[in-house]
């Protein structure tokens, strides 16, 4: 018997399901990303997902068990805080991340370090020669360790039923692919149903499942939305490849918190987790240079001391340039306005270069002050002390206002040997200090380059 099948349009950047070709996806307004696929004619032969053990009849919500969820520690500190505690038994889990970042070295990383977890490593991109290979050079106990080249999710779970490990690892979600779907592996249609049928595993057997995933050139997680829905917990690896150093973030987390990060650093024997991040953030140079500010800033619940560049010369073709790298352009845009029409700095007709030092992405907007700091720096030629530091967010009308977790921020800067930290006048501060640390309270920015740059 033939089954009859049917064309669909997916949009492959959002998922977006469309019965005809569109020029534009009308869920996420990009152009030109329909993409025709076979899917079964009748919706009955979709792979439903259910949850095991789950009541036949509705239970009242004072007699559901909330004990603790039984986690396996990974052996890794970073990974385990970042997982809220370890990788809870029967979740699945989503590893994203650009080409070459170490998707793979840390997936492949977590069963040489663990001894006694017995993984099944299934790799769909390379070969088990290949495998071993990185595995030789990563170290560590392989005994517990086995090599899966397949790229069929019936037989990867079959296989998996046979071996009962105790972790699976799949390499990765865009080569497997489902024989009740027509459509070609990496298809939307492939990754969802591909998906399904793991998380059902999961559920099933207890056996976690951690699955390697890709990202689109804008950055977001190739393939359909509801993937992400389908996961417990997605965790993204971010930097530059070609720095040493990667962010390893929690974006949804049904077990823990999203507010954690985790640094790597990579090295010729895989990644190694860095314990203090502020010491590969702050300054690495020598006194007397302008145009350099520290940033105390937040990422989640996790302080950092970070140093702020900038670059103030002279428009060299008649257009100023206006540049940031791990800053928004535009937040830079808006603060040397505020200093032009606040403060009376006139920066029109000059270049002005921002960047964030150790390649991390900055979003706090408590790093508003060692912006204009280090732009004020740079356009004097005034060095700023290198025991300072700068929290505070920049308002339109030129105050400083203040930011959240103050203690936090000042007990880092503490820590690492700060003398003075400038802040808005207008928050309370912590009322004990780490260290022999100093806050200067400042209204606006006039009054902090009165102080600043006396």
């Amino acid at each position: 018997m033939v089954r009859k099948t049917k064309s669909v349009w997916f949009c492959s950047s959002c998922g977006n399901e469309s019965p005809k070709w569109l020029g534009r996806c009308p869920a996420c307004g990009e152009w030109n990303t329909m993409v025709e696929e076979k899917v079964p004619a009748k919706s009955s032969e979709r792979i439903a997902v259910s949850v095991p053990g789950a009541a036949a009849k509705p239970v009242p919500l004072a007699e559901i068990d909330t004990d603790a969820e039984s986690r396996i520690s990974l052996a890794d500190p970073e990974i385990d805080r970042l997982l809220g505690g370890g990788l809870v038994e029967g979740s699945l889990v989503l590893l994203a991340g650009e080409p070459g970042i170490g998707k793979s070295t840390l997936s492949l990383q977590i069963p040489l370090h663990c001894k006694g977890l017995k993984t099944l490593y299934v790799t769909g991109e390379e070969s088990a020669k290949q495998v071993k290979l990185r595995a030789g050079r990563l170290g560590g106990d392989d005994s517990g360790c086995m090599v899966y080249s397949e790229t069929s999710a019936e037989n990867i779970i079959s296989e998996a039923k046979k071996i009962a490990p105790d972790l699976m690892i799949v390499d990765s979600i865009q080569t497997v692919y489902t024989g009740t779907m027509e459509s070609s592996a990496g298809s939307v249609s492939q990754i969802r149903e591909c998906a399904a049928l793991f998380l059902r595993f999961a559920k099933e057997t207890g056996i976690p499942v951690i699955l390697i995933g890709h990202i689109t050139k804008d950055g977001s997680i190739a393939g359909p939305k509801v993937l992400e829905h389908i996961v417990d917990v997605v965790l993204q690896f971010e930097g530059d490849n070609m720095r040493a150093y990667r962010l390893l973030r929690s974006i949804k987390n049904r077990f823990g918190s999203t507010s954690e990060l985790a640094v790597f650093e990579m090295t010729g024997n895989g990644l190694r987790g860095v314990s203090n991040p502020s010491e590969m953030l702050t300054p690495m140079h020598g006194e007397g240079l302008g145009g350099i500010a520290v940033a105390a800033m937040l990422d989640g619940t996790r302080p950092f001391l970070i140093e702020v560049q900038s670059l103030v010369s002279t428009a060299a073709y008649g257009t100023p340039q206006r540049s940031a790298t791990g800053f928004d352009v535009r937040r830079l845009n808006m603060l040397l306005a505020v200093l032009e029409k606040r403060a009376g700095f006139k920066l029109g007709a000059k270049d002005v270069f921002l960047n964030m030092a150790g390649g991390l992405r900055v979003s706090d907007p408590a790093c508003d002050l060692a912006v204009i700091c280090a732009v004020l720096s740079s356009n004097f030629d005034f060095a700023i002390p290198s025991d300072v530091c700068f929290a505070g967010e920049v308002g339109l009308s030129g105050e400083i206002r203040p930011v959240a977790q103050l203690d936090r921020r000042v007990a880092e800067a503490g820590r690492l040997g700060f003398r003075k930290i400038y802040v808005s006048s207008f928050g309370s501060l912590p009322e004990r200090f780490s260290g022999d640390i100093e806050a200067v309270k400042v209204p606006d920015v006039t009054a902090l380059c009165r102080v600043l740059f006396k």
